[in-house]
């Protein structure tokens, strides 16, 4: 087929359903994704396919095979979406003003963090229209590995060459309890202490569970009375009920610790450090707005870290504001 017909043929819906159904390998997720119905899907790629002269995918029972001209297809959609956001970002540019999405995932625990450093790009670019998707690692995991979001921020990064991340914060787990409990007075309490009384954790795979696991293992201490609770702010309360005691992310309970509803004993080996990361998929160019967004984030990480360790108070930015602008 001609050039000038394949041009004439295509259109960017085409492609964007595409896109979908390649990254997810699947039409009904495809449809769920872009809000469409499933035979809207078909059809779609069914014009694209005539457009082409080629199968792209093809079923084999209930699975999706991916066709080789698929894969082809795929490159070439992936540069030419770069090239439009590019250009996208280059017409904002002269008319003064950025725009364009940023769509982040980010595990439950750096949900204490995101909100800051997104006030803050909100400000410098208030045009940029922003989603965050709050989800456990499990789902993040997920999310990164069908290329749902420009960015997923997490903890404990995957060690797999084709990611590409860049620590951004501490993360510190530090051991919590209720005011009064014994291990707060206590002379020299070690983790075998902490380890005697019920574990109130997050499900199996959390960062923050795996890492306290993990070392709890190098240091050959059993967790035998452990409770599952399936969000920090539950186990925050569990703590608080005498339900047991927990490790969790110093920046989650900060408020709670200043206002004395929770306690810190002083163990061994704490606080287990970590750091939470921006990846993504390496064949996965990030968009203007996502490297916008990167290049903002390391210029805002001494700023950031320093608010952190400080001891917290209310933000006093008055460049900070959340109202939209007059013409919005």
């Amino acid at each position: 087929m001609s050039r000038p017909n394949l041009l004439n043929r295509l259109t960017f819906r085409q492609l964007q359903v595409f896109q979908a159904v390649h990254r997810q390998q699947s039409y009904s997720r495809a449809a769920e994704q872009l809000g469409l119905t499933q035979p809207a899907v078909s059809a779609q790629i069914r014009q694209l396919e005539q457009a082409l002269g080629q199968p792209l995918f093809k079923y084999a029972g209930k699975t999706l095979h991916v066709l080789p001209a698929a894969d082809a297809l795929s490159a070439s959609v992936q540069s030419i979406f770069g090239q439009v956001s590019s250009l996208q970002m280059e017409l904002s540019e002269l008319a003064g003003t950025i725009r364009g999405e940023l769509n982040l995932a980010a595990v439950s625990t750096a949900q204490y963090v995101v909100p800051h450093i997104l006030a803050r790009f909100r400000a410098r670019y208030p045009e940029v229209q922003v989603r965050l998707r709050v989800c456990n690692r499990v789902q993040a995991l997920e999310r990164l590995a069908e290329r749902r979001d420009d960015l997923v921020i997490m903890g404990m990064v995957p060690d797999d060459p084709n990611l590409v991340f860049m620590p951004i914060l501490d993360n510190e787990l530090i051991p919590v309890v209720w005011p009064g409990h014994p291990l707060v007075t206590a002379e020299r309490p070690t983790l075998e202490d902490f380890a005697r009384h019920y574990l109130l954790m997050r499900e199996p795979g959390s960062g923050a569970r795996t890492a306290f696991e993990d070392f709890a293992a190098r240091e050959r201490i059993s967790l035998h009375h452990t409770i599952e609770l399936g969000t920090n702010e539950a186990i925050k309360q569990g703590v608080m009920a005498h339900l047991g005691v927990a490790v969790l992310p110093r920046l989650a309970v900060q408020l709670e610790l200043a206002s004395n509803l929770l306690a810190s004993p002083t163990l061994p080996g704490f606080p287990l450090r970590r750091s939470w990361c921006t990846v993504y998929p390496k064949d996965r160019y990030p968009t203007p707005v996502t490297e916008l967004f990167l290049r903002f984030v390391r210029e805002l990480l001494p700023e950031l870290n320093a608010h952190f360790r400080a001891p917290m108070t209310p933000i006093d930015t008055p460049t900070l504001v959340c109202l939209p602008s007059a013409d919005a």
